[in-house]
């Protein structure tokens, strides 16, 4: 056997023992938490109309945008093959100042607090 089909076989045979295992090994124990159709805490049969916290959407407006920041990021390491690679460490670094600058007026207003 060549090298492609022995990797081929490997894959194959490590995906069908992780598959059967897969469905062997949990322990079933439903509760009431693991059948509940919401996992975020709410309550499934109350009104569907209750106001979220603001906070909840600050929270996940900035994991967003830190986490665009990462997209935005990771092809810096080839921004050194460019004709200027300085120019894209400038941008770089002005978008990491810019979020710094954005993160602690956020932090020192308060808006990260979670409780009052």
């Amino acid at each position: 056997m060549n090298l492609t089909m022995t990797i081929i076989l490997i894959a194959a045979i490590l995906s069908m023992v992780l598959a059967l295992v897969s469905f062997w090994l949990p322990l079933i124990t439903p509760d009431h938490e693991k059948l509940s159709p919401y996992e975020c805490g709410f309550d499934p049969l109350g009104s569907a109309r209750l106001p979220f916290s603001l906070r909840f959407f600050l929270i996940a407006i900035l994991f967003l945008l830190f986490d665009l920041e990462i997209a935005l990021l990771l092809p810096l390491p080839w921004g050194d093959q460019l004709t200027t690679p300085t120019l894209t460490f400038l941008w770089a670094s002005a978008v990491l100042i810019l979020l710094t600058i954005g993160l602690i007026y956020e932090w020192l207003q308060g808006g990260l607090e979670w409780a009052e």
